[in-house]
């Protein structure tokens, strides 16, 4: 199933989707978010979809919004691509980086992009993420940790270097915390949806040039690595969103330039559908 949100900014509803059509999900749930992973949605809803009880519903021309509801967290996988690590100029890490960023940059799949201030630095970054459908905590085995995974999302950890490193003080979390800096979508993939996690193929665009080539194949640490890895110093929850790192072809490189204003940025993964915002003019404050 394809979980999806659409509707303007805080009025989404949720829809199901399958091969064929979107149905209307809200008689069995009123939302896709924490509590729906927590308790059984994704079965409930699965049967009722099954059964024949959701109506067919038109979604065409309605905004999409992000597919989960103000997750609890939003986790962050840093250097997982050696080839990233490369043109950030490090070694690939021997330990998982994490770094945070607040549940409220949550946007949808085709919200536009705003930057903080007129010295920021934008950058793109497609990512896999990751959406735990259980609890999670301790020392567990691999089965386990794919086990607590309820499914995968399509997303763009929008940076701002300038905050992230110019600025920084060793904390990446104040380069990614921006409101609309996680751009999600335009679906969650049920796990069953998606066979293999690391053999899905990743790109982005900037204006219609290539930027990323890369697949999951590639990372560091895989998809059972890092659920295994994060339940170890932290209790994974229902609704949790863990973005898995990004490949080569940023920005921060040197190859490309940083976002301007009117830029348009599109990225995909297979099976997760695609991501495409506008970079937003920045606000020049008239003076008095």
């Amino acid at each position: 199933m394809k979980l999806m949100r659409v509707g303007e900014a805080g009025a989404e509803r949720p829809v199901v989707g399958t091969a064929e059509q979107w149905f209307d999900a809200s008689g069995v749930t009123r939302d896709f978010d924490a509590d729906f992973f927590a308790t059984g949605g994704i079965e409930r809803l699965g049967s009722a979809l099954a059964s024949g009880k959701l109506p067919p519903t038109a979604i065409d021309g309605e905004r999409v919004g992000a597919p989960i509801l103000r997750p609890p967290s939003v986790l962050c996988i840093g250097m997982n691509f050696a080839a990233h690590a490369a043109e950030s100029g490090a070694l690939p890490p021997e330990e998982l980086v994490i770094f945070f960023k607040k549940s409220n940059t949550v946007v949808g799949p085709n919200d536009s992009i705003r930057r903080v201030d007129v010295k920021s630095k934008l950058d793109w970054e497609v990512e896999l993420g990751i959406v735990v459908g259980a609890p999670l905590h301790g020392e567990v085995t691999s089965h386990a940790a794919m086990g607590a995974i309820a499914g995968y999302v399509l997303a763009d950890d929008i940076s701002d270097r300038w905050l992230q490193l110019d600025r920084s003080g060793g904390q990446w979390s104040k380069g990614k915390c921006f409101p609309g800096s996680c751009a999600l979508g335009p679906w969650i993939a049920t796990a069953d949806e998606i066979e293999d996690p690391q053999k899905l193929d990743m790109r982005s665009w900037v204006n219609g040039e290539p930027r990323q080539a890369s697949s999951t194949s590639d990372m560091v640490f895989s998809v059972a690595q890092i659920m295994m890895e994060l339940a170890r110093v932290m209790m994974l929850e229902p609704g949790d969103v863990i973005l898995t790192g990004t490949p080569q072809g940023v920005a921060l490189s040197g190859r490309f330039p940083y976002l301007a204003s009117g830029d348009r940025v599109r990225m995909t993964i297979d099976g997760l559908g695609e991501i495409e915002q506008s970079v937003d003019p920045f606000p020049v404050k008239e003076i008095a």
